[in-house]
């Protein structure tokens, strides 16, 4: 199956905008956890991959990468409702209902699972990586907000351009699967002053922060009512190295690890050294650097201090 709707190499110097990806494109709703699995396959996949490959994902490795935790459990759950749910794809001749996976298994006591993508999706998949480098997947596993990872999905295709198309406001819902094309559920953020606060705002901070992207919206109006969004698009130098997804599970998780001492101003050899080479301190680095986020821990005038404490290091 060939895909319509396919990546444009761009080739220097004239910058030229990647076409509209079909999965980009298409109407779905997943979870942030949902997305984190969805971003963490998009950067194992390879063009010389087999049709039957199997892709192994470690709990602690999704941790590493992501700075949050999602437990067996709650990746369990994902995957059984990422599973369960259609991508729709339509263009001018046909429409499609695809689906991610034609299995995920378990590894009991091994903290990871196994996936096997279904065949139909993988030429999409493969097609949307391609917007993407390792850092720009890097960048899309460390947002938070399930808006702020799709529209980073979508301004991505333009990023050789200033801006994006201009989105009628009932399509932008509908990707971000805030409005029921067909009218059955009940629309989200009708108010616009809503939409800008619980989704726009929050996305704009969060990819301007955290990718090499700064973004900001404009609303378009038609008569006294918007009717339009379109995002323009600034390139920025990356705050922080890429994460090697082509290491090892482990190579990756020392390597987060790394970043989050530096971070914390934890950079005596001897001192990281004994942290890198204790399991128990590096779950309780990632578990301190989660908890610092997410403000659990209040710690303004020295956190690499109080996990040094902590960790019975000081």
């Amino acid at each position: 199956m060939k895909p319509e709707d396919t990546a444009v190499v761009v080739v220097e110097p004239t910058p030229v905008v990647r076409q509209h990806n079909a999965i980009t494109q298409a109407r779905y709703d997943y979870t942030a956890c949902q997305l984190d699995i969805f971003f963490y396959l998009l950067s194992r996949l390879r063009r010389d991959d087999t049709p039957d490959q199997e892709y192994t994902i470690y709990v602690k490795d999704v941790e590493a990468l992501t700075g949050r935790q999602w437990n067996y459990q709650q990746l369990r759950e994902a995957t059984a409702d990422m599973g369960s749910r259609m991508f729709e794809v339509e263009n001018e001749r046909t429409y499609q209902q695809l689906w991610m996976f034609q299995r995920v298994e378990y590894i009991k006591g091994k903290g990871c699972l196994q996936i096997q993508l279904a065949a139909p999706i993988r030429p999409y998949l493969f097609n949307l990586k391609e917007n993407f480098t390792s850092y720009q997947l890097h960048s899309a596993l460390k947002l938070s907000s399930k808006y702020a990872k799709r529209i980073y999905q979508l301004v991505s295709q333009w990023k050789d351009k200033t801006s994006t198309r201009t989105y009628p406001l009932d399509e932008f819902k509908q990707m971000l699967h805030l409005k029921d094309p067909k009218g059955k559920e009940p629309e989200l953020f009708q108010n616009i002053s809503q939409l800008k606060a619980r989704v726009l705002d929050i996305a704009v901070r969060q990819v301007s922060e955290h990718t090499d992207l700064k973004i900001d919206y404009e609303l378009v109006k038609k008569g006294r009512a918007y009717d339009a969004v379109r995002f323009t698009i600034a390139r920025q130098h990356p705050q922080q190295l890429p994460i090697p997804f082509e290491q090892p599970a482990e190579d990756a998780r020392a390597f987060a690890a790394r970043q989050h001492l530096d971070a914390l101003g934890i950079t005596q050899p001897q001192l990281v050294a004994s942290i890198l080479g204790d399991a128990k301190h590096l779950d309780q680095l990632f578990k301190f650097t989660y908890q610092l986020k997410t403000d659990k821990v209040k710690a303004t005038k020295n956190p690499g201090g109080l996990f040094l404490k902590i960790c019975g290091l000081r």
